[in-house]
């Protein structure tokens, strides 16, 4: 099933209308032909702001920003995760080949004694 894309228009006119019309969210999202429980959704995700001029602007809700920069943060945890076991790794093997190198070169002074 293929999800229906909205502009950033529409969902403006249908959370200003949420908010001034004395009408349902389910009889809003019907007359809209909206998904039910979408505008539910949007007023969580975003927040309708006036600037300057008067003029209302759709702005991702504070709660949404937080959400979407922890998810950008546990992805970056998880990659420097994921170097800093690599780095561990090689740091083992040149370690086992320094050692190697170590005891093969004490062995060979011994021997040519």
């Amino acid at each position: 099933m293929k999800h229906k894309r909205y502009s950033r228009e529409f969902k403006l006119e249908a959370l200003r209308l949420l908010e001034t019309s004395d009408k349902s969210v389910a009889e809003i999202e019907r007359d809209l032909g909206m998904s039910s429980g979408l505008l539910y959704k949007w007023r969580e995700r975003y927040q309708v702001d006036g600037d300057q001029l008067g003029a209302p602007s759709l702005e991702v809700s504070d709660e949404e920003a937080l959400r979407t920069e922890l998810r950008r943060v546990k992805r970056e945890l998880e990659e420097v995760k994921q170097e800093r076991d690599i780095l561990k790794k090689a740091m083992a093997i040149f370690s086992k080949d320094q050692l190697r190198n170590t005891a093969s070169s004490k062995n060979t002074r011994r021997h040519s004694r």
